[in-house]
């Protein structure tokens, strides 16, 4: 079970509550998202586009703007090689469209995901040197490919980095020392001596300042009007990378969304057409499970560059038939899935590996292009970091997911020997090795690990202990001042002591879901919506009340005292909007 803790972080409520015309219930939640200045809290309810941060502050940037137009000047041709995710593909999009914009000669290649792995490699660089590209600009990736840039700089291809990834180091007597490309600029604002205020943005949304900076230099009329469409694509990354939804981030996805809504790119208007969602409707859930894993499914089963073809469609003919593609794509990587989760969950069995801190699984005959959401999905169920390997090509792939309080790309440096290639950040990384030295990985992640059990006990932050007789119309309206809702900026929740739980019924086209008639320690009948697992909620129900308990509460005669962590929102069906109450976690009441 988790374990429950209400944040307990002061502020003057009332003040912020007056101040900022909200409720002291939204002040405190704001407080817990770490907001303690004014300036902080107007920038979150109230930011736009002008709050966001300059360009110019990122260490390079004006490097990078000189030399591009340079050769834009000289008529190079100017390659823009991105990533197979949805980060690389919408990092491409927006630094390909730009470049057309102010006239270069530009083309576009994504590495795939099996024959060319991540990033720069050395066959890209020499069929860029084929293909007499004069300049390469890199989009998610190139910080931690100094070879590959020094080949093509050997070539006479002038080379500009943009990545948002960790800085390879290595660690000596005097410390810690940072690995930097051999590029003419290098745009990473998680470099040491960048000035940039806020480093958690993405490939996307560093591609949009390279943009923003390149039409206020140029003063392009075409860019500037470019903008609002290339701010969808840094929305759509940013979602779909997992960033923190806090400073900048917020800002462009909540204008991103704002858009995306009324998009007139025609491959983003199929992809909302064809799974069915309603563009006014349109929020960062739908970007990040349904339209960004279409268009991943492309690089895990396929080629990414569909789905950039897809996002660069003119036509709505080419655009629908493209989407659907992607769509049918994604419902089979749906299923194969499935079957990856259950071949990991045995393997963990098999090998008596649940105590293990970090969780090292090996499945070789699992497509190399879905380790990393298996990984995510292992993760998710035991809350401990996850390597999920898989036979490629070329030796053992794999991806890595992690869990508060576990740097995974710094625990990789320190494992650096076992692998051939590696990268990434503190919560996922990629990696190559060979397959006889997986054991010892295993053995020495693990080993070095200083995490305890405690660790490992998944939490649950409580923004405000609120009776559900307080959780009201007009504070769910409040609420929604808080969205976009993501990583860093998670829908509030609130808890509830003692709700007696009287009846309930199954609902969905496969009862997975239910809905429950509560009594509050006031005396009031709310309803109670729950989307978890109803199996686990059985078990709980006859563990703690006896067996028959899920039968007595589904015949009506339910009477289980249950304390409950909630949220609070509303739920609009065939026109009819009402108040919603969502139960995520529960436990016995007292």
């Amino acid at each position: 079970m988790e374990k429950w803790y209400v944040a307990a972080k002061k502020a003057d409520f009332e003040a912020w509550a007056v101040k900022f015309q909200i409720s002291p219930v939204v002040a405190r939640i704001l407080r817990n998202r770490d907001l303690t200045e004014e300036a902080e809290i107007h920038k979150f309810l109230y930011g736009t586009m002008d709050d966001c941060h300059s360009p110019w502050l990122l260490k390079d940037m004006e490097k990078a703007v000189d030399e591009i137009l340079d050769a834009v000047k000289e008529g190079l041709l100017i390659r823009v090689i991105g990533d197979y995710d949805v980060d690389g593909i919408c990092s491409s999009y927006i630094l390909t469209k730009t470049l057309q914009l102010l006239g270069a000669e530009t083309d576009t290649a994504i590495p795939h995901r099996i024959h060319d792995g991540y990033g720069l490699n050395d066959h890209l660089i020499r069929e860029a040197a084929s293909d007499g590209v004069g300049m390469i600009v890199t989009c998610d990736n190139g910080i931690a490919a100094a070879s590959q840039i020094a080949l093509a700089n050997s070539c006479g291809i002038r080379v500009i980095v943009t990545d948002h990834h960790e800085v390879p180091f290595v660690k000596g007597e005097e410390g810690r020392k940072e690995l930097l490309p051999p590029a003419l600029a290098v745009i990473d604002p998680k470099q040491e001596q960048c000035a940039f205020p806020f480093p958690g943005i993405c490939g996307g949304v560093l591609a949009y300042k390279l943009a923003q900076a390149l039409a206020e230099k140029t003063g392009s009329r075409a860019l500037g009007e470019a903008m609002g469409e290339l701010l969808e694509f840094a929305a759509l990354s940013t979602v779909c990378d997992v960033m923190q939804l806090r400073d900048e981030n917020r800002i462009f996805v909540k204008e991103g969304l704002k858009q995306l809504k009324n998009t007139r790119n025609q491959g983003l208007r199929a992809l909302i057409e064809v799974n069915g969602i309603e563009p006014e409707k349109l929020s960062a859930y739908h970007l990040g499970f349904v339209i960004g894993p279409c268009l991943n499914a492309t690089g895990r089963l396929d080629t990414a560059k569909r789905a950039l073809e897809l996002l660069q469609s003119r036509t709505k003919t080419d655009a629908m038939s493209a989407a659907r593609e992607l769509k049918d794509l994604n419902d089979s990587r749906k299923n194969l899935t499935v079957q990856g989760v259950e071949a990991a969950e045995h393997f963990l069995l098999e090998h008596h590996m649940e105590r293990d801190k970090i969780m090292v699984i090996f499945l070789p005959e699992v497509h190399e292009s879905l380790a990393g959401i298996i990984a995510g999905r292992i993760r998710e169920r035991y809350n401990h970091p996850v390597f999920l390997l898989t036979r490629g090509e070329e030796g053992v792939k794999g991806s890595g997911r992690s869990v508060e309080g576990y740097h995974m790309y710094e625990a990789m440096t320190e494992a650096g020997h076992f692998f051939t290639k590696f990268g990434g950040h503190a919560m996922a990384a990629g990696l190559s090795m060979r397959e006889e030295d997986i054991d010892s990985l295993r053995r020495e992640l693990n080993e070095k690990c200083a995490m305890t059990e405690e660790d490992f006990i998944p939490r649950v932050h409580i923004d405000v202990p609120m009776p559900l007789d307080y959780a009201d119309e007009n504070l769910a309206s409040q609420l929604e001042l808080l969205e976009p809702f993501g990583v860093g900026n998670p829908k509030p929740l609130f808890a509830q002591k003692n709700l007696v739980f009287l009846s309930g019924y199954k609902m969905g086209a496969n009862k997975t879901c239910a809905r429950y008639r509560v009594r509050t320690p006031g005396g009031e009948e709310r309803q109670l919506v729950f989307f978890g697992d109803l199996e686990r909620f059985r078990d709980f129900l006859e563990e703690e009340y006896g067996k028959g308990s899920e039968d007595a509460l589904y015949a009506g005669r339910g009477n289980f005292p249950v304390s409950v962590v909630y949220q609070l929102g509303k739920n609009t069906y065939r026109g009819k909007t009402e108040l919603q109450y969502v139960m995520q976690y529960y436990c016995r009441g007292q």
